[in-house]
C-alpha cells in the first residue's frame, strides 16, 4: 500500500512539473501590453522544408498572440516574429541580435513585413539590440520584451481592466 501511495505521489509531482514547464519565461514590456509569458510549442513548425521550433507569446492587457519561428541557418538563426498586425524578424548571429524586415525566402511561404503598422523609429532602434550569439531562450525573451514597440499604436491594441 505504501509503494502506491508513493508512485500515486510521484506521478502527480511528475505530471504537475510537466504541465507547469510549458510557460518558459515571464517578464515585463514596460509597454501597455503589460507583462509576457513566453510558451513553448509542443509540435514543431514546418518552414522551408525544415521542422522549426516555435514559441507563443501572450500578453497582459491586449488578445493578441505572437507566435515566434525559430529558424537554424548556416550562420546564424532567424526569429520569425508572426502576428496579426506586424510580422519581422530578429537576426541572432555572431556579430549582432536585432530586427530586419522579413527575408523574400518567407515571401513564397505567404510571410511579409507591412510597414503600415511598423513603428520606423522604434524599428531603428532595435536594428542592433546586442552582441549576437544568444542562447535561444533568451533571444525569445528579448523578443517579447521589444516587440510591442514596433508596432505603430499600441493603443488600439490594449483593453482596460475592469
Amino acid at each position: 500500500m505504501k509503494r502506491m501511495i508513493l508512485f500515486a505521489v510521484l506521478v502527480l509531482t511528475a505530471g504537475s512539473f510537466l504541465f507547469a514547464t510549458k510557460v518558459v519565461a515571464e517578464g515585463k514590456t514596460h509597454s501597455t501590453m503589460g507583462d509576457y509569458k513566453v510558451m513553448a510549442i509542443d509540435n514543431p513548425v514546418l518552414l522551408k522544408g525544415k521542422n522549426c521550433r516555435a514559441y507563443a507569446i501572450t500578453y497582459e492587457n491586449t488578445p493578441m498572440e505572437v507566435t515566434v519561428i525559430v529558424c537554424r541557418e548556416k550562420n546564424c538563426r532567424k526569429y520569425l516574429v508572426l502576428s496579426d498586425r506586424l510580422s519581422v524578424q530578429y537576426v541572432n548571429n555572431s556579430q549582432y541580435f536585432g530586427v530586419e524586415m522579413l527575408d523574400q525566402a518567407f515571401a513564397k511561404e505567404g510571410y511579409k513585413t507591412d510597414c503600415t503598422e511598423l513603428n520606423r523609429k522604434e524599428y531603428f532602434h532595435q536594428k542592433v539590440l546586442g552582441p549576437g550569439q544568444l542562447h535561444e531562450l533568451d533571444a525569445a525573451r528579448t523578443i517579447a520584451a521589444f516587440f510591442p514597440f514596433l508596432l505603430r499604436t499600441e493603443e488600439n491594441m490594449t483593453a482596460e481592466k475592469q
